[in-house]
């Protein structure tokens, strides 16, 4: 791989070092809790979903912990495992959450913690999270302008 230095006597500006470590995740997770929120009263709001239990139950008809810090902090080891896989393993792992998410929708529904309308299908959660965190993980590509992809040899 080439690496281009900064010449000493150039008057540009050298380009600002990348974020690295938990900083390269914080616009990730702040999508991710911003999306994930405006979804939830969307669909609220809509009435194809409720939460009979929730924190500040009186304020919010959504489960504000849930989209403020679990989503967030459950979407930095997905990134994590996301970046370390290539090509289609990387979709094949993004299906597999997004299933395990549908049957913790069911379970969470079986607890008394999530209520749906009577005409939706686990499905719809299923999709939804595909496109979810798929939507997160290109975001975060894109901030840390590597996109996923493994950098090409030119040797």
């Amino acid at each position: 791989m080439l690496t281009v230095k900064h010449l000493k006597g150039s008057s540009s500006q050298p380009l600002p070092k990348r974020p690295s470590g938990i900083k390269s995740y914080m616009p990730a997770m702040l999508m991710a809790s911003l999306l994930g929120t405006y979804l939830d009263l969307y669909f609220t709001g809509k009435g194809m979903y409720a939460f009979p239990t929730r924190p500040f139950s009186d304020i919010f008809t959504i489960n504000i912990l849930f989209t403020l810090a679990v989503l967030p902090i459950i979407m930095i080891p997905l990134l994590k495992i996301i970046e370390s896989l290539n090509g289609w393993v990387r979709g094949m792992f993004v299906l597999a959450i997004s299933l395990a998410m549908a049957a913790g929708e069911k379970v969470a529904e079986s607890i008394g913690m999530f209520v749906h309308a009577e005409n939706w299908h686990h499905l719809y959660t299923f999709i939804g999270y595909s496109l979810f965190i798929g939507l997160i993980a290109a975001f975060h590509g894109w901030m840390n302008g590597n996109h996923f992809k493994k950098p090409i040899s030119t040797e």
